[in-house]
């Protein structure tokens, strides 16, 4: 029966180079098949959503059309450069605008309304420590009401709380009639706060039980009648820092969300006078940085408020200056610290006058971006009139004259119930830019965000090609480095008769026929010169 022997036969070095140069030109011509060519310009000028550019990159030589389409489109692309740069410029310097807007509203929150005397102390309630501890502030002669002098008694320490508590002007005397759009209301409806002006009374400063005016005009809002106690006025013997020549009350309309800052934000009513006070709510937003300058209500809560105004930062500076320097507090100023006693406040007057002229250095108070306040338009007419000054007089057991010098009534309401709205808006924001840039983009090149994707895309195509290219020899050189040496298969077929005689064992193959990796089909049989055809074995050797 005939064999056939399947064998490795190792073959010489120089068959081994030649057949792994034929190996190696194969795995090239794979690899260069596999890779994709790089797109050429051309080609992309053509494809290119850029208008213009399949004009200029052309095959063949450049001619006057190219050169003239050429500097068509770079023309276009300078001017859109331009404007893109002009939008860019515009856009960083963050500009804003103003819109006012005039909103109806069923009802409306009533402003807290704040009253003080101007008059700080009541001459009948001082007592002769009062008059020895109160002498730089009132001007009055450090004597008790006997004529003794400081040196011949001695006083405890002031307490200065007390003090203003007590000898300030009481609301309970002052107020004869008080009305709120209808309904009467009293003292109790007034809560007591601490002024420049001493003991001061504030209408309605609750924000969690405001009241509400649901009708606007004469009638619908705060109508209360005061005396304000001019008997009660002390005697001017010098003149102080703190003292006031003037008669009636100082009046601040402000919001709930602020304190009264009244020796700079208030308005004067004077005794005689019915003053109307028509008012109108103005609701202002501004900007925060870049776009404007005003506090953000993200930034840290405001220490000793529960909110951040501008009175709050003012009131809070003077504290700070005064604790720093004369080492206590004013009565009106927040916080713990020791309230400064009389002979402190030549100290206190100069810290604050010094604070003053640096206070925009010293202290910025920044404009809180949602603010409300409240425009004023403010009348009068004469009271009492001839035929009241009698029935006054009765009412009250005051005479004519005491009614004329010191009565006076104030009447606050809304003009109208609506409210102004101030918003300051961004002028250019990154939308307009955008839409900007795009539409001069598609006016001058007629480009788009795909149209830069493209130009991005062959960018990145043609640096991938390049790096291809420059790294594909050394990656052959590699490949020749690591290859084994090879052997070649062979086969080699007997027949059954002669199986002991070596001499007749022929090749079924001619030396070299096959590649390295290549393995003849030896299910077929293999015709011999000497033998008939017959089924062959493969055996692997």
């Amino acid at each position: 029966m005939p064999i056939e022997f399947v064998c490795k036969i190792k073959f010489a070095e120089e068959d081994e180079k030649q057949k792994s140069k034929q190996d190696g030109d194969k795995e090239s011509l794979i690899e260069e098949s596999c890779t994709p060519p790089a797109k050429d310009l051309v080609g992309f000028a053509n494809s290119c959503s850029l208008h213009g550019i399949n004009h200029i990159f052309v095959s063949g030589r450049l001619g006057i059309r190219q050169t003239i389409w050429a500097l068509a489109f770079l023309t276009s692309l300078a001017l859109f450069l331009y404007h893109a740069a002009k939008c860019a410029i515009s856009y960083l310097e963050h500009p804003h605008v103003t819109s006012l807007n005039e909103e109806a509203s069923p009802e409306m929150v009533f402003p807290a309304v704040t009253i003080c005397n101007i008059n700080r102390f009541r001459f009948s309630a001082l007592t002769d420590a009062d008059i020895y501890h109160l002498a730089n502030l009132t001007g009055l002669p450090p004597k008790n009401k006997d004529g003794h002098k400081p040196t011949d008694l001695m006083y405890p320490a002031p307490d200065m709380q007390d003090i203003f508590n007590r000898t300030g002007h009481q609301l309970e005397e002052m107020l004869k009639s008080c009305n709120f759009s209808g309904q009467n209301c009293s003292a109790e409806d007034f809560s007591v706060v601490y002024t420049r002006y001493g003991k001061c009374y504030t209408f309605n400063g609750n924000k969690t039980t405001s009241r509400k005016s649901k009708q606007g005009g004469m009638g619908n809002g705060l109508e209360i009648m005061l005396d304000i106690q001019q008997d009660e006025y002390l005697p001017i013997w010098r003149e102080t820092n703190e003292t006031s020549l003037e008669a009636g009350i100082r009046v601040q309309i402000h919001s709930q969300d602020e304190p009264p800052y009244i020796h700079q934000l208030g308005f004067g009513v004077s005794p005689g006078f019915q003053t109307f006070v028509s008012c109108q709510e103005q609701r202002l937003t501004y900007l925060p940085q870049p776009w404007g300058n005003c506090r953000s209500t993200s930034k840290e809560k405001f220490p000793g408020y529960d909110t951040y105004s501008i009175s709050a930062c003012r009131l809070l500076c003077e504290t700070n200056e005064v604790l720093r320097v004369c080492s206590c507090r004013m009565v009106h100023m927040p916080g713990t610290a020791d309230i400064c006693p009389p002979s402190k406040i030549n100290c206190v007057d100069k810290a604050l006058a010094q604070l003053q002229k640096n206070s925009g250095d010293t202290c910025p108070c920044e404009t809180p971006c949602n603010l409300t306040r409240y425009g004023k338009e403010l009348s009068m007419v004469k009271i009492p009139s001839k035929g009241s000054a009698r029935y006054l007089s009765r009412k009250y057991d005051k005479s004519e004259e005491y009614i004329r010098d010191n009565f006076l009534v104030l009447d606050i309401f809304f003009e109208a119930l609506n409210y102004e709205t101030i918003e300051q808006k961004k002028a250019y924001d990154v939308a307009g830019l955008l839409g900007d840039i795009g539409g001069q983009m598609g006016l001058f090149i007629g480009a788009s965000i795909l149209t830069v994707l493209e130009i991005l895309d062959y960018i990145y195509e043609m640096i991938k090609h390049r790096l291809q290219r420059l790294l594909r020899p050394k990656k052959e050189e590699k490949k020749n480095k690591n290859k084994q040496q090879t052997s070649t298969v062979a086969t080699v077929g007997l027949e059954e008769i002669k199986a002991k005689e070596p001499n007749d064992m022929t090749r079924s193959h001619p030396e070299g026929a096959y590649a390295n990796t290549i393995l003849p089909n030896h299910h077929h049989p293999i015709p011999h010169p000497h033998h008939h055809h017959g089924v062959f074995e493969d055996f692997a050797c």
